[in-house]
């Protein structure tokens, strides 16, 4: 497992389960614990392997310990091996364990905001041992250089070491306050509406873009890049601004009513996609593997929700609905 450190000897499983321990407990006495052992058996074994490894595993603090990047590297093969312990020593009912430990998730400001902080309680009921960081952020991390465990995106990522899926489409309709957009009535041309963009940062995207040919002369009241600020400013009535469809019936908002011309012009922006990206490595890790699965099945259950909050239904669920009047 570990050969390409060129140690003396492969450490024995005991030695990696107490790795995983501290890893997981971040500090003596709770790994001792767990292990059955006391505080400075943990230390003196963890001395002994870092020793033998040649490199420090965890940097002290008066917070406890904190892996380092070695740790962190090596905490993917050690949970690997302590798969393959439980699978050797067990029979078939007791391959499955309950995953624990952090999973790292990026994801965009409004995705984060409306799709995975919610999904998580579900996530945690089930598997109550599991803690997640979550990275609401406009910045790509590299999963390949282990930043992140999981990444929904909105582009595809490409690369031998990942891992991709797609889970779901996403267009981008100009929205406000069912107060404002009825003020408004039928808009002939955006001059006539307050309009709410993205800051300079990101003027990059499509919906900038198109304010900026649609509505050019007409400033916009207010630029911001952070999400949840635009949504609130549209639920209190501020102005328009472009929002992924499935958000509107999260937060009360309606489409503008657009004049033709200006309907035919907003059809021109770019469906997104919404992309669930991994490491090839950390896939099938348990608590990777959870996750992965648990948002997976949420952004379906999202996406019906979604749509029928907003009159329509899905392939799936016309299939389904077909059925049931077939009496099927």
């Amino acid at each position: 497992m570990f050969a390409c450190m060129q140690v003396p000897t492969s450490p024995r499983w005991d030695d990696v389960r107490l790795f995983l321990e501290v890893f997981r407990a971040k500090n003596l006495a709770d790994a001792g614990k767990r292990l059955g052992v006391d505080t400075s058996t943990v230390s003196r074994r963890l001395a002994a392997l870092e020793g033998a490894l040649g490199a420090a595993l965890f940097e002290r603090t008066r917070d406890g310990l904190a892996p380092t990047a070695r740790a962190e590297e090596l905490c993917v093969a050690a949970e690997a091996m302590e798969m393959g312990h439980r699978s050797f020593s067990f029979d078939a009912s007791h391959f499955e364990t309950e995953p624990e430990g952090l999973v790292r998730i990026t994801a965009p400001p409004g995705l984060a905001d409306a799709f995975v902080a919610p999904a998580l309680t579900a996530l945690f009921a089930k598997y109550p041992r599991l803690r997640v960081t979550l990275d609401a952020s406009t910045q790509v991390v590299s999963l390949t250089r282990k930043e992140a465990d999981i990444a929904l995106r909105t582009v595809p990522s490409s690369g031998a070491d990942l891992v991709t899926t797609k889970l779901a489409d996403a267009r981008w309709v100009l929205t406000g306050s069912p107060a404002y957009v009825a003020s408004l009535g039928k808009l002939a041309t955006m001059a006539d509406a307050r309009l709410v963009d993205w800051a300079d940062d990101l003027a990059h995207l499509a919906s900038a873009r198109w304010l900026r040919k649609y509505a050019k002369g007409n400033e916009p009241v207010l630029r911001t890049s952070h999400f949840a600020s635009q949504v609130a400013a549209l639920v209190a009535g501020v102005g328009l601004a472009f929002v992924p469809e499935a958000y509107l019936p999260l937060y009360g908002l309606v489409r503008a009513s657009l004049s033709p011309a200006l309907a035919a012009a907003e059809a021109e922006l770019p469906v997104d996609s919404v992309w669930l990206v991994g490491h090839r490595a950390l896939r099938n890790v348990p608590r990777v593997a959870v996750v992965w699965d648990h948002l997976k099945d949420e952004m379906a259950r999202f996406r019906e929700r979604t749509l029928a909050a907003l009159g329509r239904t899905s392939k799936k669920g016309k299939s389904l609905e077909n059925k049931r009047r077939r009496g099927g």
